[in-house]
């Protein structure tokens, strides 16, 4: 597995860009990807020396991310990793106590490549993304 980025809920892209921007000077983004399978609004930035963040915003009212957004918890949302069998990793993940949060599903971000999350026993959340060698396309804003 090899470390990709931190998932950040957020209420809007661009208040969410302004935001990291300030706090940790990332000048480095993405394109907004808008992903209507998982209902969210995705978008990575990255600072001169890493790591990867990204931000999360909601498609809808029906997203997976909105009960964090009401209730605040889980904004800092996942670790995510790179994996190049997703299968063989979930297995891993779930001997040691993990439970899949949802199915394995395609994500528009990496490329229509599967995405799957767990939920640790201790509470906190890991996206598996079988996606070995991606490559954020960042800019500079």
């Amino acid at each position: 597995m090899n470390f990709d980025h931190v998932g950040i809920v957020v209420t809007d892209i661009a208040e969410g860009q302004q935001l990291l921007t300030a706090m940790f000077g990332i000048r480095r983004w993405t394109k907004v990807f808008e992903d209507p399978g998982i209902g969210v609004y995705v978008q990575f930035g990255i600072g001169r020396d890493g790591p990867c963040y990204e931000l999360i915003a909601p498609l809808g009212e029906d997203s997976p991310i909105s009960v964090a957004l009401k209730t605040g918890k889980g904004i800092l949302n996942h670790l995510a990793y790179l994996v190049s069998d997703l299968e063989f990793v979930a297995n891993g993940l779930m001997e040691a106590g993990c439970l899949p949060v949802g199915k394995a599903q395609p994500a528009v971000a990496y490329d229509g490549r599967l995405v799957q999350f767990f939920r640790s026993p201790a509470k906190f959340i890991v996206e598996l993304i079988e996606a070995p060698d991606h490559q954020h396309p960042y800019s500079v804003q």
